[in-house]
This record gives C-alpha cells, sequence and structure tokens, in this order.
C-alpha cells in the first residue's frame, strides 16, 4: 500500500497488484495439457531461437530414483540481460513486438509464458545461455520455491555470468525424483515421438528448403525407460503417408476467397481422373489466406493392401501389416491446423473431430469421408492477418467468427474431393453399385421371356411334345406368380418413395400452417372470454363484440383447409389405379402447394406447352417427380440468392401425344466440378449440407416406372431436366 490518508473519515490510498509465488506454476503447469506438450512448447522456443536444430535427452539413475531431460539448441542464445528482462519476465510481450526472429523466422510464441512449460517437467530446471559474443549465463530454479513464496517477487533467483568459448544456444536440464519419472512410460516416450511427427506441416517444405529454416528434433534416450542399457537417438521425421494418398485435393485461397486446387487420386492406373479447380467463395474468407493439403484413404481391404504396394514400411525391408496399416491411419488421422510450420493442438488430433465429419458421414456414409479415413494439414496466417486467435492454455483457437469462417471453408474444400472421390469410385466399381430398383424389377418381368428359351432349347435337344408342354405350363405358372410379385414389389416402393417425398414438405406445411393456427388459437381465447361475458349479462353488445373473433377463426380455418386440398393428392394410403392424367392441370397443382414459399423468397414460375394433353401413369409418381424437382430449386436459388429466381415447366406435344416435359430453372445449377451430371439421380449423392441424396433418385425412379425417363442437360445458368417418353406400354397394369 503506497499514499494512504485519511479524509473525512475515510480511508484512502493506492495499492499496487503482487502476483502469489505459485502463479508461475499456474501458467507454467495449469495451462499446459501434459508434458508432451510442455516439450513441444520448448521445442518452438529451439525454432525462434533461430536454431538449426533441438536434442532432448533422457536419461536416469538404474534404481529409478533421479532422471534428467536435457533440452538443447544451437540458436542464438540469449545474454544476461535478456534473461533478466524478458526470459524471466512473465507473459512479456517480446516477441508479439518482434514477430520475427532476427533470421527471419516466423516467432512461434507470442504469449511470453511457454518457456515456464519446463515447470511441469519436473522439480528443478537450470538454465545455461551462450550468446553470440560469447557470454555464458546461468540460472537454476527449484519451482517449490514459488509454491512456498507469498509473493512472486519474495523469490530470489541467482544468476551467474562469465566468458567462454563454447558456440552459442541454450540448454535448459530439468531433473526430478522417482515421482516424476512415473509420469514416463514407454507409450509416454512414444506418444511423444508421434506428436513431433505431427508437428511441423509438410506444407512447410518450401521453407525448409532454406538453409536458415532448416530445423531438426532429435529424441536421445541414454539409459532411459526405452533403452536401460544402452543409448538410442532418433532423428524425428514426419511419416511420408501423406504422399500415399488414394485421393488428394491440394491449393491455396487468398483473403479474397478465390484459389486454384488440384485434385489427385492414386485409385486407377488405366483412368486419368486428375483435376485442376477453379475455387471461389464468392466473398472475403474474412479469415486470411489459406493453404490446403488433405489426403483420403479407403479403408476397405484392397485399399489398404494398395497403400501398402505403395511403400508403407518399417524399414527398408520390412512392410506393414494390413492391421498395422489400419492402425496407423487410425493413429495418425486427422485435419491439423498449422501456423508457419508448427501444428496448433488439438486440431489434427485423431480423437478430435472438429468439422464434425464423423457426424456428416452417419448421415450419408456412400459419399461423405470420416475422421479416420483422412490425414490433412491447413496452413493459417498470423494472428494479425487471420484474426484466429491462439487460446492462451494452448488447447486450440478460440471459438470467434474467423474461426467459423474456417470451419465453414475447410469443409467446403473437402466437399469438393466427396463428389470426386463418389464418381470416381462408382466408375470403378469400388463402393456398392446405386441400387436401381425398377431396373431389378425388369429382370422378375422379362422371367416369362426366360421361360419361353428354355422350352425351345428342350424342344431342340428332342425333348418329347408332352413333356415340353408340361414344363412350359409349369414356367408359364411360375412366369405369373413372380409376374405379380413384382407388381406388388412396385406398388410397394411407389407407396413409400411416395412417402417419403410427403416427408419432405413437412417443413413447408409447419410454415404454413403455423401462423394460421396462431391466429385461430389467439381469436379463440377472446372469442371464449366475450362469449362468456354475454352469457353472464345478456347483453348483445357482448355477443356482436365476439363476432370479429369469430370470422377471424373461420377465415384462418380455410387456410388451413386450402392446405389441405392441396396437399390431399400426396395422401398414399391406397396408391391409385393407372390412368389418363391432364398433365397441365397436374403440374399446376404440384406448383400451387408451393406458391406461399415461392411468393416469400421472390421466385417466379411459368407453366407453358400444351393444355390438353393426356398421359396414362400413376399421378402419384408424376406428382413425386415435380414436388423434389421444385424443392431443389427453392433451396439452391434462395441459398445462393440468385440473381434471378424463376422455374419454367414446359408440356411438349406431338400428334396429340405427350412428346416431352422440359423443367428449367435459372438458379446456380448443378456444380460445375462434377464431370458426370447423372451421379445426382444416384443415391446418396448431394451437394446440400444436411442432404440425404434421396430426391433425385426418388424421382428418377418414379419416372422409370411410367415409362418416361430424367435426364439432366448440360447448360451454361440454371438446371435443365428433360423427362422423355420411353416407351407407351411400359406400365404392367395387372389391376
Amino acid at each position: 500500500m503506497t499514499d494512504q490518508f485519511i479524509e473525512d473519515n475515510k480511508i484512502t490510498g493506492s495499492y499496487k497488484i503482487r502476483p502469489a509465488g505459485r502463479h508461475l506454476l499456474t501458467i507454467g503447469r495449469d495451462l499446459i495439457q501434459d508434458n508432451n506438450a510442455a516439450l513441444i512448447e520448448l521445442i518452438k522456443n529451439a525454432f525462434d531461437a533461430d536454431s538449426p536444430d533441438i536434442k532432448i535427452t533422457f536419461s536416469m539413475k538404474e534404481d529409478h530414483s533421479f532422471y534428467k531431460i536435457t533440452i538443447e539448441d544451437h540458436g542464438h542464445g540469449m545474454d544476461r540481460d535478456t534473461i533478466i528482462t524478458k526470459w524471466m519476465v512473465p507473459s512479456t510481450n517480446d516477441k508479439l513486438n518482434r514477430k520475427t526472429s532476427p533470421k527471419g523466422r516466423i516467432l512461434q510464441g507470442r504469449k511470453g509464458i511457454g518457456r515456464y512449460a519446463a515447470a511441469i517437467l519436473g522439480k528443478d530446471l537450470l538454465l545455461e545461455s551462450i550468446d553470440e559474443n560469447g557470454e555464458k549465463t546461468t540460472a537454476f530454479i527449484e519451482w517449490q520455491q514459488f509454491e512456498n513464496a507469498k509473493f512472486l517477487d519474495d523469490v530470489e533467483i541467482l544468476i551467474e555470468s562469465t566468458q567462454t568459448k563454447e558456440s552459442p544456444g541454450t540448454t535448459l536440464i530439468v531433473t526430478g525424483d522417482k515421482v516424476g519419472l512415473e509420469e514416463w512410460s514407454d507409450k509416454k516416450l512414444q506418444d511423444l515421438q508421434f506428436q513431433i511427427k505431427k508437428l511441423m506441416s509438410p506444407l512447410n517444405k518450401e521453407v525448409q528448403a532454406n538453409e536458415n529454416d532448416k530445423f531438426e528434433v532429435y529424441i536421445i534416450q541414454d539409459h532411459f525407460i526405452q533403452s536401460p542399457d544402452g543409448l538410442i537417438e532418433e532423428k524425428i521425421e514426419p511419416f511420408p503417408l501423406i504422399d500415399m494418398f488414394d485421393y488428394r485435393i491440394s491449393g491455396k485461397l487468398n483473403e479474397n476467397g478465390d484459389g486454384i486446387f488440384k485434385f489427385q487420386t492414386q485409385k486407377s492406373t488405366t483412368h486419368n481422373f486428375n483435376d485442376e479447380i477453379t475455387f471461389s467463395l464468392g466473398r472475403p474468407t474474412n479469415c486470411g489466406k489459406l493453404e490446403f493439403d488433405i489426403s483420403v484413404f479407403d479403408r476397405e481391404i484392397e485399399s489398404l493392401d494398395q497403400l501398402i504396394q505403395r511403400g508403407i514400411k518399417h524399414n527398408s525391408n520390412t512392410f506393414f501389416s494390413r492391421q498395422e496399416t489400419r492402425k496407423l491411419l487410425d493413429d495418425y488421422n486427422g485435419i491439423g491446423v498449422f501456423r508457419n510450420g508448427f501444428r496448433i493442438r488439438p486440431l489434427g488430433d485423431a480423437d478430435f473431430d472438429w468439422l464434425k465429419l464423423n457426424k456428416q458421414r452417419i448421415q450419408n456414409p456412400s459419399q461423405k469421408i470420416g475422421s479416420n479415413q483422412v490425414i490433412g494439414h491447413i496452413n493459417i496466417e498470423s494472428e494479425e492477418h487471420s484474426n484466429l486467435i491462439e487460446k492462451s492454455a494452448r488447447d486450440g483457437l478460440k471459438e470467434n467468427l474467423a474461426f467459423d469462417n474456417l470451419k465453414k471453408i475447410s469443409t467446403q474444400i473437402i466437399e469438393l474431393l466427396e463428389l470426386r472421390r463418389f464418381e470416381i469410385r462408382r466408375k470403378l466399381g469400388i463402393s456398392r453399385p446405386a441400387v436401381k430398383i425398377e431396373q431389378e424389377l425388369e429382370l422378375l418381368y422379362s422371367f416369362k421371356n426366360f421361360g419361353d428359351e428354355i422350352v425351345n432349347t428342350l424342344k431342340s435337344k428332342g425333348l418329347d411334345s408332352a413333356s415340353t408342354e408340361a414344363v412350359s405350363q409349369m414356367l408359364f405358372k411360375k412366369s405369373k406368380e413372380i409376374t405379380k410379385a413384382a407388381e406388388n414389389l412396385q406398388k410397394t416402393l411407389a407407396m413409400y418413395q411416395g412417402q417419403a417425398t410427403v416427408g419432405n414438405i413437412i417443413n413447408l406445411v409447419l410454415h404454413e400452417g403455423r401462423l394460421p393456427l396462431s391466429a385461430i388459437k389467439s381469436n379463440i381465447k377472446y372469442f371464449k372470454k366475450r362469449h362468456n361475458e354475454f352469457l353472464e349479462t345478456q347483453d348483445e353488445n357482448k355477443l356482436n363484440a365476439s363476432i370479429p373473433f369469430a370470422t377471424e377463426i373461420s377465415k384462418n380455418a380455410e387456410s388451413f383447409s386450402e392446405l389441405f386440398s392441396r396437399l390431399d393428392p400426396l395422401a398414399y394410403k391406397n396408391r391409385d389405379k393407372v390412368e389418363d392424367i391432364n398433365v397441365y392441370k397436374e403440374l399446376v397443382s404440384v406448383v400451387s402447394m408451393f406458391a406461399n414459399d415461392m411468393s416469400e423468397k421472390d421466385i417466379s414460375y411459368t407453366i407453358t406447352g400444351s393444355q390438353t394433353v393426356e398421359y396414362e401413369c400413376w399421378s402419384q409418381d408424376l406428382r413425386s417427380i415435380f414436388i423434389n424437382l421444385i424443392q431443389n430449386s427453392i433451396y439452391w436459388m434462395h441459398e445462393k440468392n440468385s440473381h434471378e429466381k424463376k422455374i419454367t415447366i414446359h408440356i411438349g406435344e406431338e400428334n396429340a401425344q405427350l412428346a416431352f416435359i422440359d423443367y428449367k430453372d435459372s438458379g446456380p445449377g448443378i456444380d460445375k466440378s462434377i464431370n458426370d451430371k447423372n451421379l445426382i439421380f444416384e443415391p446418396q449423392f448431394t451437394t446440400k449440407k444436411e442432404g440425404m441424396g434421396l430426391g433425385l433418385a426418388i424421382a428418377g425412379e418414379a419416372a422409370q416406372r411410367n415409362g418416361l425417363h430424367l435426364s439432366i442437360f448440360d447448360v451454361p445458368i440454371g438446371v435443365y431436366f428433360r423427362i422423355d417418353i420411353v416407351e407407351t406400354s411400359a406400365i404392367n397394369e395387372g389391376e
């Protein structure tokens, strides 16, 4: 307390905040995840010191009563003044202000607390640092002193300086007892090596090519846990798994949201699926420049074998087994975020699915990838340029708007890969082929032709007429049974698909029904109040006062009635018979269901062409086709905020018969990066964020069931679907 004085019976004074002695331990121990995280912080400090390498040596007494960890770098070192005014000052802004090292490295440390991570490694710390002028400064710290001290400035640290001819650099020697040694196990050391392998980004190869930026990490065990009888020295290098990809997308995105990406695959030696993708976010990234390198691995047995053949080895002679390869992918997977060549933990840890890939894969396993299939690296800029801010506890990035943008953009880049992977797997026959149910049913219908072939074959082989006729009758009977079963399956399929279509418009029902329902509830309340007042008083004025509320109830009830009238044709309780329907009237009925939704979203529509032509089909199927097409148009034109929002349907007529139906919209169209546009009709293929990939597949099946064919044309703007007549009698009635 200073300058205290008494005025008007009040005690007034100024005071200083004095951190407690254990404050240093709080930022050194409590904010650091574990021993390995502490060593990674010290590795970054060695990099900041312009060291070409860092050597971490573990040793211990044979009876496990004492251990020592020596962390040695060969950087520019620190003089006495730097140690006193910067190294010993918690949360100093020195690196924050400098931003780069003397040799131009972008500094990893910014918070001014990483060096105190040594407090978690042992009981004592000896610091030895030699600067480029030959001044050697030592400082000895007993961490228990900070635990015992009331205030931080009560702790005194002895610092000595001498001249030496030794090379510049800094050495930290941590010592501890048996209790601390228990923290180090064989598994812990393996994890340390693994974490360091994942620490440095392979995207930094261009930088590492510069001699000033060369940085190597060595782990040495001198009679330690894994080598109690000798010495093990290992240079830690990233595992070259990323170059053994099945699929890969890489490229850079400028801060304005534009970039060029390269897609590659090693799944086929006969097909060239590699592709260059021009990508535009349509807006600034709002998280700086981004660089991506994302590799995806298939997990089927055949794919694991291919991966092994690409060269995954223990050493020059021994390849990995399938089980080892699978475990390697389990351990090494994750999409890491790197800044200046170093990973920001835990982003990229195998069990930290920060992009929610597994959640998306559950919804669409055929197209989406899971976190255990991907090894990715994303480079981000400094905090000043990206606003992607590391947490003080070194446990990721702060959940701000910039981080939200990073997640959304990363998901979009991954989707570019997923679309191409889906197409490749379909073409190579790797994934389970989409079940074209109508095509399968046609095989059942063709059984009669197969039976005729059998009878003719038997005749040609000389079988007598009586026997041939018996076989023919038996096959004919079986053919009728199979045909009837196929018809029942077809009806059931159509019913379920129709119900799925109804499920897709529940949001429309809720949206349009919410306002009239709310108005009815509110008006009923006031109507009852006025009506009760009339019953009590017999005052006709009270009765008259209730009439406006009754009118409002009636009006909103009519809105409900009109809504249900529009939806009534979609009821699939019993499947209608095949019948001649007026195509124009049917389409008007379908479009009217979405009239309010389109009006709210400024979407116009027109239906042109023949208003009289009829077509024999199941009306539910025709509605199902156009419900799915219209829903997609509304979604994408609204989602992408298309400049013009318009749907046009044209009914083509030839010789008083339906020739085709064209459906177009002015939206963003099919993703131009999809080479095979017919993929959109495959079940589970979707570009919607929460899509299931069923709508267009259902539409295609419904068309085929009715002798129609739904196809898409490649146009510069919007989408262009056509429904053609395949044959005039494709529908097997059997009613």
